[in-house]
């Protein structure tokens, strides 16, 4: 039950994380303001956007980190208890040779079963 939850964290991060990365503007994105844009930027206060989706996004990859160790936990001790069951070891199959050139029947020469003169002349000939 708790590695489900994990999981459905980490999807929600992993999806948060790639979210807020594109909607976060570049470093260059401020030299637009002088064409114009400059308006966009004053939804997120007079700072600008940069600072709450950069923490947010931090915030998130903190998460993620968490929850990606989480679920690296989970894996090994699945994998420590399937060795403590005592499973038998993966039969080995035994591999036959294959037969030598020599021991390989030699097929007679087979005569065709029909002649050329049993095929049809083409129409118009």
């Amino acid at each position: 039950m708790l590695e489900t939850v994990i999981v459905v964290l980490h999807l929600l991060g992993a999806i948060g994380i790639v979210a807020l990365v594109l909607l976060q503007q570049g470093k260059g994105a401020d030299a637009g303001a002088s064409f114009g844009s400059g308006a966009s930027a004053t939804v997120f206060g007079s700072q600008g956007s940069s600072t709450f989706l950069s923490k947010f996004t931090g915030i998130l990859a903190a998460a993620f980190f968490i929850t990606s160790l989480g679920l690296a936990y989970f894996a090994k001790e699945k994998a420590h208890a399937l060795t403590q069951v005592g499973l038998p070891a993966p039969a080995v199959l035994e591999v036959q040779q294959k037969p030598a050139v020599e021991d390989v029947p030699v097929l007679e020469e087979q005569t065709p079963a029909s002649d050329a003169s049993d095929v049809p002349e083409a129409p118009g000939q």
